[in-house]
């Protein structure tokens, strides 16, 4: 900054580093609200849901594990049926939740396999349509 000879000048400084100040204050007071309402517990949550169900993988887990989870509880049903043998309701538990963890940690390649038997069979499906409707043409 340059030295100040006059009080016409110094005046001018004065006038330039009050507004400055009150800038400035301004920016730190709009900052200050906005971290308030940032810390807000219901702002806490809404913007940690938001993310979290925005989150492609988060989508992708769920679908894994509510697949996992529908598969170990039918096999449950199926294994224990209307028994009322204790030992056989553990194994049904034992075996729900083991079922339960596989899928849900190895969905991805669980996806891939029934996307490839789906195509498989949809592909010879839709083969043996074309063929019959070739020979009808021919005959």
């Amino acid at each position: 900054m340059q030295n100040i000879t006059s009080v016409a000048g110094l005046k001018n400084a004065i006038q330039v580093l009050e507004v400055d100040q009150s800038v400035k204050g301004r920016l730190l007071k709009e900052q200050v609200y906005l971290m308030y309402e940032s810390l807000k517990p219901i702002n806490i949550l809404r913007n940690s849901l938001k993310e979290l169900f925005s989150s492609h993988h988060f989508i992708e887990n769920m679908s894994g594990t509510a697949i996992g989870a529908a598969s170990g509880f039918l096999l449950k049903k199926v294994f224990v049926g209307a028994s009322a043998n204790m030992f056989r309701k553990l194994i049904g538990t034992v075996l729900q939740f083991g079922i339960t963890n596989i899928i849900a940690k190895n969905s991805d390649q669980i996806k891939s396999f029934a996307q490839t038997i789906f195509q498989h069979l949809f592909s010879k499906k839709e083969m043996s349509t074309r063929k019959s409707v070739g020979q009808r043409d021919i005959d």
